[in-house]
């Protein structure tokens, strides 16, 4: 399933809330990832304060994957689901040559939207 562009945005309401920024380069191969990726998103949506993810990868394995959260209490909390610990070591095993994570108080957002 492909979606369009403006369907990528997550729909989020106004400031603040966070961010978690999450930059990675891949290894070669599935190895599984797309799979645990959308059980990972499926389980994140059931967390109390997820708002949204948007996600982006090239064909270099380069990618950003932003998810957002209506407190730090909610990351802390979703950094610890069991499941969630489980898809982390496997990724440090077999997915991610390297990964950076970033959080961040979002004070302000804005946009644009061509008619």
């Amino acid at each position: 399933m492909s979606a369009e562009p403006k369907d990528r945005f997550a729909a989020l309401p106004k400031p603040p809330y966070f961010v978690v920024a999450f930059s990675s380069h891949r290894t070669v191969g599935d190895c599984g990832y797309a799979d645990m990726a959308q059980t990972m998103l499926d389980l994140a949506e059931q967390q109390p304060g997820y708002l949204g993810y948007e996600s982006v990868r090239g064909a270099d394995g380069f990618g950003i994957a932003n998810s957002y959260w209506i407190d730090e209490a909610s990351i802390i909390a979703w950094k610890q689901v069991v499941d969630h610990l489980a898809a982390q070591e496997q990724g440090r095993r077999d997915w991610y040559e390297r990964y950076e994570v970033r959080i961040a108080l979002v004070q302000r957002a804005y946009g644009f939207v061509k008619d």
